[in-house]
């Protein structure tokens, strides 16, 4: 067996799940020693009951205090048992679980494992794990067991074992990292790293493990992105543009004057695709600091000089938001440029009339989805493509929608506040352009932490918004247990809301489980107010513009990292009206409410990555959601920020040495890298 084996030579592995580890990515032995947990289970050491909070995950040993109980019906029998040490009592629940009566005896000493909750203002330990004698828990104490992302027909235990079965049968000896960089940096060799990030002994070992495969990834990263900056550096700039009059007239009637910040990048803008290279530039912006007039600027000056432009958006709802907003601004100014919409979902007929505009060059802007660079999209004379929220695209579909003309102009928009120290290495093939300044006109959003017992006050205030005409989101952590029950959190939460509102407030719920259809008809209801409150998971992180949204809460806010707190934020204060953030966290822990408080004191969100930067370190791991910022596999921005560098600085290095990885110590992974360019990074969002 080998890393190119099928999954089906696992044994236990049949027909069935075969095709459900599919859903899961994994078609190959390889494809699954690279499925990685993504978070642990840490049996840490028991607390006393005193010190027990809600919403934590903890361990007890105490004393069965009374008579074990067994109430309800048939369907759903509760046992029920109070836990007893010197510090206080806890409520302690199963369902299900009758047969409990039978082996929990009054007066026996036990140790239990489980999240607490709090039912009828009563702290409330669930479903928790027994160990009799409490002795048992010893055993687990300290250790780290996996937690993986689940699909339906799918159990973490699965996976686990098959894991087990894979790292018995593979020679793992095989190392990529040249000798020399893995001493340099006190690396783990890759057998030690890939045994230890699926079954560590310990957080020690754990650690030193994932270090070395972040840094594995984030170099395997880097050196692709230095081969496609020098293929781009070779590219010529075959368009000829003049700087038309329209776009100076367009300048001047606008109801606001552009931002230092935004004339500086529309400057750059301007420079790069009237150069002899070809542009390929990153506008970096803080949510709201007015980088969709930038877009369009840069589309109306290729347009206006007789080019296409094609603006691609993750979503079909932002899409056609695009595609609107556009046209009505167009219209206003009365800009002579004829505007395509293409979404996947458009009918048969409606996709053959767009491909026909534009390939006879009728459209002259077109804005869409991934749509957009579908085989049938033939373009008369593309010039210049923008992409939005970059890190939600993959260099394969870049590179595609560059193939579909001349080698057009590249330009990607991000609302994501990366440091620029780490913007550099992250976007390699790209120039950075900074806008940095927010508009005149922006009310700043008011922020303030709270603990849970602020919740009724938060929905009363909610009420009072929504009877002044104005909307709200609500977002849910991933249940930590298994992401396959993602989809229920919200949906209980959001039935709980209802009744707490009342019916004459419309609460609807939106989570990643979702067909994309649905999600868009959620979004648009959203925004023609027909809903009034969305419970979401992060999906709407990349959403779509509500300005009449005021209120954005966000439960178990210690779950997030700042960056990407502040990014769901930003779904708010786009509007006239006063926005609100309110942070609910679950912890009473001093260095949540520290971390909290950067965002409660800040709207910047460049200066609240900084902040992330200092204060993430690989501690944080547990219990706290990764950036989301360039989906690699196990490496987060933030939190890795020091592996960053040193991975960059060896690449550096290597290709000073050996430019083409000739050399025999680098075989391995120049060999490994032709892989990675062809297999995974084509198809990694960036």
């Amino acid at each position: 067996m080998n890393e190119l084996s099928n999954i089906s030579e696992l044994k236990g592995v049949g027909e069935k799940t075969e095709k459900l580890f599919y859903k899961l990515g994994i078609f190959t032995v390889g494809d699954l020693i690279r499925y990685f947990p993504r978070t642990y289970d840490v049996y840490e050491k028991p607390v006393e009951i005193s010190e027990v909070e809600e919403g934590r995950t903890v361990t007890v040993t105490g004393t069965i205090w009374g008579v074990v109980q067994v109430t309800g019906t048939r369907a759903m029998q509760i046992t029920t048992l109070t836990l007893k040490d010197i510090s206080g009592t806890l409520k302690v629940i199963w369902f299900r679980m009758p047969f409990l009566k039978n082996t929990l005896r009054s007066g026996s000493v036990i140790t239990l494992r489980g999240k607490v909750t709090k039912r009828k203002r009563v702290l409330t330990m669930e479903q928790p794990e027994i160990f009799y004698p409490s002795s048992k828990y010893q055993e687990k104490e300290n250790t780290l067991q996996p937690v993986y992302p689940l699909t339906a027909g799918i159990t973490n235990h699965m996976i686990a074992k098959m894991e087990q079965q894979a790292l018995e049968n593979l020679d793992l000896k095989k190392e990529i990292l040249p000798a020399e960089i893995r001493l340099r940096y006190h690396l783990a060799e890759y057998n030690y790293a890939v045994r230890g990030i699926h079954f560590p002994k310990n957080k020690e070992e754990y650690y030193y493990a994932r270090e070395r495969l972040v840094f594995e990834e984030f170099l395997l990263f880097i050196l692709s992105l230095r081969q496609l900056k020098e293929k781009k550096e070779r590219m010529q700039n075959t368009f000829s543009f003049v700087m038309p009059k329209e776009i100076e007239e367009f300048l001047d009637q606008l109801p606001y004057e552009l931002t230092n910040a935004q004339k500086k990048v529309w400057e750059e803008i301007k420079r790069d695709i009237t150069g002899e290279k070809v542009m390929t530039r990153l506008v970096q912006g803080d949510v709201g600091s007015g980088k969709t007039i930038i877009a369009l600027l840069g589309l109306m000056l290729v347009g206006l000089n007789g080019y296409q432009g094609a603006m691609m958006a993750p979503t079909e709802v932002l899409a056609k938001q695009h595609y609107h907003s556009i046209r009505e601004m167009l219209d206003k100014y009365h800009i002579p440029l004829k505007v395509e919409l293409l979404t996947g979902s458009m009918a048969a007929k409606e996709k053959r009339i767009a491909y026909e505009k534009i390939g006879t060059g009728e459209a002259d802007l077109i804005v869409g989805t991934h749509a957009l660079i579908q085989e049938k999209v033939e373009y008369k004379n593309l010039a210049l493509v923008i992409t939005d929220e970059q890190h939600r695209f993959g260099v394969k579909q870049r590179e595609k929608l560059s193939e579909k003309g001349n080698t057009p102009h590249i330009l990607v928009m991000s609302a994501t506040p990366i440091p620029r120290t780490l913007a550099i290495i992250l976007y390699g093939d790209l120039d950075i352009s900074v806008i940095d300044e927010l508009p005149a006109n922006r009310l700043p959003i008011k922020n303030c932490v709270v603990d849970t017992s602020y919740r009724k006050t938060a929905y009363e205030f909610m009420k009072k918004q929504i009877g002044q005409g104005r909307q709200c989101y609500v977002i849910c952590p991933m249940v930590e247990e298994s992401e396959t029950l993602e989809a229920e959190n919200v949906t209980d939460y959001a039935k709980a809301l209802q009744e707490e509102l009342g019916e004459q407030i419309h609460v609807q719920y939106l989570h990643g489980k979702m067909k994309q259809a649905q999600k868009d008809e959620i979004m648009e209801r959203f925004a023609r107010n027909d809903v009034q409150v969305l419970v979401s998971t992060t999906v709407i992180e990349v959403g779509i513009n509500v300005p009449n949204s005021t209120i954005m809460m966000i439960e178990n806010a210690e779950r997030f990292g700042l960056a990407q707190l502040h990014q769901l934020r930003g779904r708010v204060g786009r509007g006239e009206h006063q926005s609100y953030c309110i942070f609910m966290t679950g912890t009473k822990s001093k260095e949540t409410k520290k971390r909290l408080e950067i965002l409660n004191k800040s709207n910047d969100g460049f200066k609240i990555a900084g902040e992330d930067l200092k204060l993430r370190g690989p501690g944080d791991l547990f219990g706290i959601r990764q950036s989301g910022i360039l989906d690699f596999k196990l490496a987060d921005v933030f939190q890795d920020a020091k592996t960053l560098q040193n991975a960059n600085e060896a690449a550096n290095q290597l290709l000073e040495d050996d430019p083409d990885l000739e050399r025999e110590e680098n075989e391995n992974l120049r060999k490994y890298l032709q892989k990675y360019m062809r297999d995974i990074l084509l198809e990694t969002t960036l």
